[in-house]
């Protein structure tokens, strides 16, 4: 199956140790850049029954993370169809300083805009535009992957939880998010104006986010800025 394998993929074969959760074999296998077969037999070692094959799965093609690691000037970003970020770039990390990158809900881009709200780094005027966009989108995947647990629950959450999110919901609004516009208020090097482009994969359950420099700001010298710094802390370094 691979022509060195880690010492992770060794223990499963040789059912040593604890068995390993779901997400800690899911991250494995996109560690390997395994296909969905590659990914199915892993799941097999650890005593797992493999996750479906449609749409809410959220397998990233290895051909995917090839195309977006060779993005290196440009924010990327990778997303499940419930805003769940599944990988991103360095670029996208520098951008998005500080904010969470992780397990758990607190890695949904849609529950931590409404659970957090003040948290948002978008100027106010952008809020209610953003926040259409985000629940429509999520209309979107409702109405394709009705009664899937995952996206009922999410929805079930959000509309306990969020007064904001209740009554956008109740519009019924539909629409996939495939561009837009958004500022980012970074807390160096302060407004970042991007144009927001959005590839689907064949099955619409992964998405590309690519960010571009606004044309006639001054975003792209603060994109090239974050490229060379990283996620250094500017103001330790001034």
């Amino acid at each position: 199956m691979w022509r060195t394998k880690p010492f992770s993929t060794t223990r499963l074969e040789q059912a040593r140790g604890s068995a390993p959760s779901e997400s800690v074999v899911n991250a494995i296998a996109r560690a390997l850049q395994c296909d969905r077969d590659q990914r199915d037999h892993l799941f097999h070692l650890a005593g797992l029954a493999p996750p479906r094959r449609r749409g809410g799965d959220h397998h990233v093609r290895p051909g995917l993370i090839s195309l977006a690691s060779r993005l290196v000037d440009i924010p990327v970003i990778l997303f499940s169809d419930l805003g769940e970020i599944v990988w991103r770039n360095a670029l996208a990390s520098a951008l998005m300083a500080g904010e969470p990158y992780g397990p758990g809900r607190a890695n949904n881009v849609i529950w931590r805009w409404f659970a957090d709200p003040e948290a948002r780094r978008a100027p106010r005027d952008d809020w209610e535009r953003l926040s259409a966009a985000h629940v429509s989108d999520l209309r979107a995947t409702h109405a394709r992957r009705a009664g899937d647990q995952d996206v009922t629950r999410l929805v079930d959450d959000l509309l306990a939880d969020s007064a904001e999110f209740r009554e956008i919901w109740e519009r019924h609004d539909v629409a996939v998010r495939r561009a837009d516009r958004k500022t980012f208020l970074h807390p160096q090097v302060g407004r970042v104006d991007v144009r927001c482009e959005v590839l689907l994969a064949e099955d619409s359950d992964i998405k590309l986010l690519a960010y571009f420099p606004a044309e006639g700001t001054d975003a792209a010298d603060k994109l090239e800025l974050l490229r060379v710094i990283g996620t250094q802390d500017l103001r330790a370094t001034t």
